[in-house]
């Protein structure tokens, strides 16, 4: 019987458990083994696996997160041991790949991002035998037109934008909607657009502060004593720098960012005379049910995937082009970032219907 082993790396995301149950179902159809490891590079690292059997991976389509668990810290060429009190990092790839060869594996399939892939495509460097599926909300994965999770982040921050809305309206203010992308601008461009933000601030454009402040005046002038911003996480002034929340040290990404709503809340207040509030929507983001457009786009994802396996087509990440599945190699898209064009069509349809971008 062939084996094959599955991981979800990075942070949770909606439809993770959907690509995980298609991925199952369609290798166990065909006799194989399917193996899941737990909190992703982390259970490859430690050996720390489940059998994914048909009743295991049953009744999971529509639940949110992963029955594996996560990480988005583990690292097999960049692991946190502990020594004499002190944190030192070692380079465990080896035994990853020796953890993998003795259960006998002939792919390790890779649920994630950037970070997953990155770490993927070094893996395959040493031998081992991957296949990735393209996983992120931000939807800034390179190589694949849509990740899975995205639409189901975009409508959660539409939501919120809308219920905003309302309070905003009542209270005459100005309200700054703080949504997840740290260095790509897909979901506050999405939820700011379906939510009919009033000024979209993303990091590809950098604002200008008195730009929009001059918005905000001229809406009140006019009569329309409110306006709804909605900003990247990511977002900065032009000649500013991200804001951070914090620094992990032990992360691969080591910067949090965080809190430019709030910054860019006391700005405008300075600059207008009017009140403004914001709402960082932070996780609430990523959690709950996956739409049903990223149930089935995740579904056709882990039957891709699968396929691939069948295939020997090891090295390739399962990705959306138009509107059809294809492949692209790995190693084309580690370390890579699909950033929003500042004239891409979805901008001018924000600018044409009177949309600020800060600019």
């Amino acid at each position: 019987m062939k084996r094959v082993g599955l991981l979800t790396g990075g942070g949770d995301c909606p439809g993770l458990n959907a690509v995980i149950r298609a991925v199952s179902k369609s290798l166990l159809q065909d006799h194989y083994k399917v193996i899941g490891f737990e909190d992703g590079f982390l259970g490859l690292i430690e050996n720390r696996y489940r059998s994914l059997s048909w009743d295991a991976v049953s009744g999971i389509l529509q639940q949110g997160g992963t029955i594996l668990g996560s990480s988005n810290k583990a690292n097999p060429f960049h692991h946190p041991t502990q020594k004499d009190d002190a944190t030192i990092y070692t380079d465990c790839s080896d035994q990853t790949i020796q953890n993998a060869s003795d259960l006998g594996l002939e792919a390790v399939v890779c649920i994630g991002g950037d970070g997953t892939m990155t770490i993927a495509k070094q893996l395959m460097e040493k031998g081992l035998s991957v296949i990735g599926v393209p996983k992120t909300i931000d939807n800034d994965l390179y190589g694949t037109d849509i990740t899975f999770g995205y639409d189901t982040a975009v409508s959660i921050a539409t939501e919120a934008i809308d219920r905003i809305h309302t309070t905003a309206s009542s209270h005459h203010r100005v309200m700054l909607i703080e949504i997840m992308g740290r260095y790509a601008g897909w979901l506050t461009l999405g939820a700011g657009l379906a939510g009919g933000a009033d000024i979209i601030l993303i990091p590809e454009i950098e604002y200008n502060v008195d730009v929009i402040a001059e918005r905000v005046l001229e809406r009140s002038r006019r009569g329309r004593r409110f306006s709804i911003v909605a900003v990247s996480e990511g977002a900065k002034a032009k000649g500013d720098d991200f804001t951070v929340q914090r620094v992990v040290e032990d992360s691969p990404d080591k910067l949090r960012l965080g809190g430019i709503s709030i910054k860019l809340c006391s700005e405008i207040e300075d600059v207008t005379g009017l009140e403004a509030r914001a709402t960082i929507l932070g996780h609430l983001q990523r959690g709950g049910t996956p739409s049903a457009f990223d149930r089935i786009l995740a579904t056709r994802y882990g039957v891709a995937a699968a396929e691939l396996v069948r295939q020997q087509q090891f090295g390739d990440m399962v990705a959306l082009q138009g509107n059809s599945i294809t492949s692209v190699a790995i190693e084309e898209i580690g370390g890579r970032t699909r950033t929003v064009d500042p004239d891409h069509q979805l901008i001018r349809a924000a600018t044409a219907t009177g949309v600020s971008m800060g600019i």
